[in-house]
C-alpha cells in the first residue's frame, strides 16, 4: 500500500482489477497481518494472529465488515483450505498438550471434527506442560510469554530457567506441542531434567497488534531487553526460580536480543547466539535486506551513528563477562557471519569464555536433519554444563556423552 517503512506495518489485503488499476485495502480495521486463503461468492477469506491464538476470518470485500468464523478464542490454528462452495473447512490446529491434527468443520456450525490421530505415538512421552503468562516490562508494557513447566512442578522450589527468544523480531511463540525452535533448543530435555523454560514475546512481536510490533522501532535490543530481564525478575519474585542458574538463548533476532543481554546484563550464566547481529552497521553493509535495518533504525550508520551504537550489543562488550557459544551458517546471507566473528573476537579480547561453531554449507537457517541435530546438541551440552555441571563437551563433534544421551532421552520420552 506504498508504505516506506513496512517491516512492522500491518500488511493489507487488497483488490485491483484485473486489467489494471489502483489497489483498495479491505482490511483496514484488522489490527494485524491477514493471510489470503480464498475469495468466495460470500467473501474473502483471510487467516490471522490475536495474540497467541489464530483463527479463520471473512471480510465483505464491498463494506469491509470483518467476521471471525472459528473458536474458542484460544485456537491454535495453521493453514486453512476450503470446499468449493466455502460451506466447510479443513484445517490444522495443535494444543499445549497435542501435535497437531488435520481436522473438518461446518462454517455456520464451527464444531470441528479430527481426521487424523498423530499424536497417538507420543501419548507416553513424559512432557512439560505449557502456559501463557504475562508481566509489566520496564516502561510499563505489558508482555506475554509461554512458559514451560517440568511435569512435576512443584511452585515451593526453585527451578534452573532457560529463556529461548524467538526470531524475526515479527515472529511469536505460542503455546503448542514442539514448537519451531525445538529444532535448535531441546526445551522438553531441559524441563524433564527439571527446568523451567520461557519463550518471551518482546514487544516486536507478531499477534499483538502494529503499535506493539513498533515499540522496538529505533529502540531495538534495550527495549527487547527490558522484556527479558523483566520476565526473569517476575519469575524470581514468584519464587520459582534459582536465580544462580539463568540463561538465555535464540536464533536470528532472538540471537542478536542474546548478545544484547549477554553485554549489558549481570541475570545469567550462559549465552548462546545463534546467527545473531553484533554490530548493526556491519548488518546493514552485509546484510541481504538492507531495507530491514532503515525500517528499525531510521537511517543508516554514516547519517545516525548515535543509533548503531545505542543498539549494537559490541557498543557494551566491555561489560561482558558471561560464557557464551556462537553458532552460525557459513554462508548465512541474512546476518552475515561476519557478525559472529566479530562478538567471537571482542569476547576473546575481554577473556570472556567463549565457543564458536560454524556450519558448514549451511546459510541463515540449519535446514538438514543432520545439522539441526549438531545445533542442538551443542546447545544441550552448554547449558548442561552451566546449569546442571555436566562435564563440558569437545565441540569438535555433535554428539554428547553416551551416559548423558541415555539419561536425558528416558526422562523426556
Amino acid at each position: 500500500m506504498g508504505q516506506t517503512t513496512y517491516f512492522a506495518s500491518n500488511s493489507r489485503l487488497a483488490i485491483v482489477p484485473a486489467d489494471g488499476g489502483t489497489p483498495r485495502s479491505v482490511t483496514d480495521n484488522f489490527d494485524e497481518n491477514p493471510g489470503l486463503v480464498d475469495w468466495k461468492p460470500d467473501g474473502i477469506y483471510f487467516t490471522g494472529l490475536q495474540k497467541t491464538a489464530s483463527h479463520l476470518f471473512r471480510v465483505d470485500p464491498k463494506t469491509g465488515n470483518i467476521m471471525r468464523l472459528t473458536a474458542p478464542d484460544h485456537l491454535q490454528a495453521g493453514s486453512f483450505s476450503l470446499t468449493a462452495v466455502g460451506k466447510h473447512t479443513a484445517f490444522t490446529a495443535s494444543s499445549p498438550t497435542s501435535l497437531p491434527e488435520v481436522f473438518v468443520a461446518d462454517l455456520s456450525n464451527f464444531a470441528p471434527r479430527a481426521l487424523t490421530e498423530t499424536n497417538d505415538q507420543a501419548r507416553q512421552f513424559i512432557l512439560g506442560s505449557r502456559e501463557l503468562i504475562s508481566w509489566k516490562s520496564t516502561d510499563g508494557a505489558t508482555i506475554e510469554g509461554v512458559l514451560i513447566k517440568p511435569a512435576n512442578f512443584d511452585p515451593t522450589k526453585k527451578y534452573p530457567l532457560l529463556c529461548i527468544i524467538h526470531g524475526g523480531p515479527t515472529g511469536i511463540d505460542r503455546p503448542t506441542l514442539l514448537g519451531p525452535d525445538s529444532r535448535y533448543y531441546p526445551s522438553d530435555i531441559w524441563a524433564a531434567r527439571g527446568a523451567l523454560v520461557l519463550k518471551v514475546n518482546y514487544r516486536g512481536s507478531a499477534g499483538y497488534g502494529e503499535k506493539f510490533r513498533k515499540l522496538n522501532m529505533r529502540n531495538l535490543g534495550v527495549g527487547d531487553a527490558w522484556d527479558v530481564v523483566s520476565a526473569v525478575d517476575y519469575l524470581i519474585a514468584k519464587g520459582w526460580v534459582d536465580k544462580s542458574r539463568v540463561a538465555c538463548m535464540g536464533w536470528s533476532q532472538g540471537g542478536y536480543i542474546s548478545a544484547f543481554l549477554m553485554a549489558s546484563s549481570d541475570r545469567f550464566v550462559a549465552f548462546s547466539v545463534g546467527a545473531g547481529i553484533s554490530d548493526w552497521a556491519t548488518y546493514y553493509y552485509n546484510t541481504d535486506i538492507t531495507p530491514f535495518t532503515i525500517n528499525y533504525l531510521g537511517n543508516n550508520p554514516v547519517e545516525d551513528p548515535q543509533i548503531y551504537q545505542k543498539t549494537s550489543p559490541v557498543s557494551y562488550i566491555k561489560n561482558a563477562r558471561t560464557p557464551t557459544l556462537i553458532q552460525h551458517g557459513e554462508l548465512d546471507r541474512r546476518v552475515p557471519i561476519a557478525n559472529a566473528y566479530q562478538l567471537r573476537q571482542a569476547l576473546e579480547d575481554k577473556g570472556v569464555k567463549v565457543e564458536m561453531i560454524v556450519y558448514k554449507g549451511f546459510g541463515h537457517g540449519i535446514n538438514k536433519p543432520k545439522g539441526m541435530r549438531a545445533v542442538m546438541q551443542h546447545n544441550l551440552a552448554w547449558f548442561n554444563h552451566y546449569l546442571w555441571n555436566d562435564p563440558l563437551s569437545d565441540f569438535t563433534t555433535p554428539e554428547l556423552p553416551k551416559k548423558e544421551t541415555k539419561e536425558t532421552e528416558k526422562k523426556a520420552g
